[in-house]
């Protein structure tokens, strides 16, 4: 056999031997080892001649000796011939891993070549869980960067958690008060969220954690300090080991990332609490963008309920309704507005106004705020239509704005059994009166732009309306709304004057809703510019006085 008596013994073949890179080792079929080189014996210190290779080497590889010269681990050799070369066997040596690679020899014996492939494992294993983690950090940002609903960025991080690296995990949200917000999943599955009033200092790493400190090594935690509010149901009395790390945010902590194991799976190694660190890191970016986001979404929203026109309805007797469409699709607020600043009683002027900034989207919506503030100081001192569009005026030429503003306003009072109608035009289309008869005509004021020059020149009218007639306030969106069969050409003047026509003695709502429903159908697919309307109505049917469930109510007209 290959190093066996008949060649080992020659100096040539034994220098290769001893000097081979590898640590060699011949046994006979017997199971005795005959020779081992140099290597091999600082390998295996018991591996001398005429010793057992049961003795001499780990059960491993003598199972795999045994296996080739019984047979049972040789590939089909004939009757009599050599055992053919095998696999490779695998196993440990001491705090090493060895692939020993058998070379059959023609007496029965085998040289057994021991390579230490300890490293390559190593790489290996360390190849595999950067390509797990690699997974787990795609999988991460995919779930988490696709929504930026709070709620479920926590719940999505704690399901995350206890997938891939706990056996249940809670997020730790920043303290609302005195209560902190937590997040929880348990071995099942289940996402449950709530409040507990509770001092996270308490809790070794938490409060630092909630901090944006570093976070606290898991050998340096004791599970069995862990409060009770803290372990999620199914985990009670069987955590053995514990990871606090905090959720990094936008410029502040986005709260901290508990992780739990049971007992039996061993503590969290130090490559388990760096991927617990990369996690936390991608969710507490999504978690801080989502809260950026919902108070964004919170601040806005309480903007646009302030640039939002108001509801309208009837006031000390007269009917009023109005009705806006801003011109691009998914904003709700633009350049027009309406607004009506009502008298403190029946006997006095409520005054509405209707306007068009100049352009379109957030930008004439920030103006048209501020223009209706202005109104609504100026509004209660009872000066003139003159007086309000100059003081308007004043207060634009010396903001650093460079739009301009239309504006049309219409102090309003019943009297009589009519309504009483001061009209006012600033560089804005008149108004439309609408008569019982179906007539149509335009109210005879007329003016300059607001914010333009030194000097407002404007005209005032007065007329009244009779019950069921309406004055009808609009935006130049209306008129120049384009469409029709070809998409090119103007709604017009013409089209809304007949439009009312057709409105005599409707209400207000009534006349609103059908002039907007004929621009949108005028409009069709095509753009707009914003569209407000509001309709001012002398009301027909007769209504009942105030009452105060005593004296009895009277009828007027």
């Amino acid at each position: 056999m290959a190093g066996g008596p008949a060649t080992a013994d020659l100096p040539g073949i034994r220098t290769a031997w001893d000097a081979a890179p590898c640590p060699a080792l011949a046994v006979d079929r017997t199971g005795a080892v005959r020779r081992a080189n140099e290597a091999a014996r600082r390998l295996l210190p018991r591996a001398e001649p005429g010793t057992p290779l049961c003795h001499a080497a780990p059960g491993w590889l003598a199972a795999a000796h045994h296996a080739i010269t019984s047979g049972t681990g040789t590939r089909g050799t004939a009757t009599g011939a050599p055992p053919a070369p095998t696999a490779a066997a695998h196993g440990r040596v001491a705090d090493r891993h060895i692939e020993a690679h058998p070379t059959p020899g023609d007496d029965g014996g085998i040289v057994w070549w021991l390579v230490d492939d300890t490293e390559r494992r190593r790489a290996e294993e360390a190849l595999r869980l950067e390509q797990r983690r690699t997974a787990f950090m795609a999988e991460t940002s995919e779930a988490l960067l696709t929504s930026l609903n709070l709620e479920r960025c926590s719940e999505v991080t704690a399901q995350l958690a206890t997938r891939h690296l706990a056996d249940a995990a809670v997020v730790v949200a920043p303290a609302a008060g005195r209560r902190l917000p937590l997040t929880s999943c348990g071995p099942d599955g289940r996402v449950t969220r709530g409040f507990v009033r509770a001092d996270a200092d308490q809790v070794p790493g938490l409060g630092e954690a909630l901090r944006g400190f570093p976070p606290v090594p898991a050998r340096w935690i004791d599970p069995a300090s862990a409060p009770a509010w803290l372990i999620p149901p199914g985990l009670d009395g069987e955590v053995a080991s514990l990871v606090i790390t905090p959720l990094p945010g936008h410029g502040v902590p986005a709260g901290a990332l508990v992780l739990l194991r049971r007992a039996g799976r061993g503590a969290f190694t130090d490559a388990e609490e760096e991927t617990a660190r990369l996690f936390a890191a991608r969710a507490g970016v999504a978690i801080s963008a989502a809260r950026l986001y919902a108070e964004q979404a919170g601040t806005t929203a309480t903007l646009m309920r302030e640039l939002l026109p108001p509801r309208l309805q009837h006031t000390h007797g007269v009917g009023l309704a109005g009705g806006y469409r801003a011109a691009r699709a998914g904003e709700r607020v633009g350049g027009d507005f309406y607004d009506v600043y009502q008298a403190p009683s029946a006997g006095g002027e409520s005054l509405v106004v209707l306007g068009d900034v100049c352009g379109k989207g957030l930008e004439a919506a920030v103006l048209t705020g501020k223009v209706r503030n202005a109104l609504q100081t100026l509004a209660p001192l009872s000066v003139g239509h003159q007086r309000i569009l100059g003081l308007l005026n004043d207060a634009l030429l010396d903001s650093r704005h460079t739009r301009f503003v239309t504006l049309v306003l219409a102090s309003v009072l019943r009297e009589a059994g009519r309504v009483r109608l001061r009209l006012t035009s600033a560089g804005h289309p008149p108004p439309l009166i609408v008569r019982t008869d179906g007539r149509v005509h335009e109210a005879d004021t007329q003016g300059s732009l607001i914010g333009v020059l030194p000097e407002v020149q404007s005209t005032t009218t007065v007329t009244h309306l009779a019950p069921g007639e309406t004055a009808l306030l609009f935006t130049d969106g209306i008129t120049e709304a384009r469409g029709g069969p070809l998409g090119d050409e103007l709604f017009g003047d013409e089209r809304l004057r007949d439009a009312l026509a057709q409105c005599a003695g409707m209400p207000a709502e009534a006349v609103v809703e059908r002039v907007q429903m004929l621009a949108s159908q005028w409009i069709g697919e095509g753009g707009h510019d914003d569209m407000a309307v509001v309709a001012i109505t002398a009301p027909r049917h007769a209504h009942l006085s105030a009452v105060d469930g005593r004296t009895p109510g009277r009828y007027t007209a």
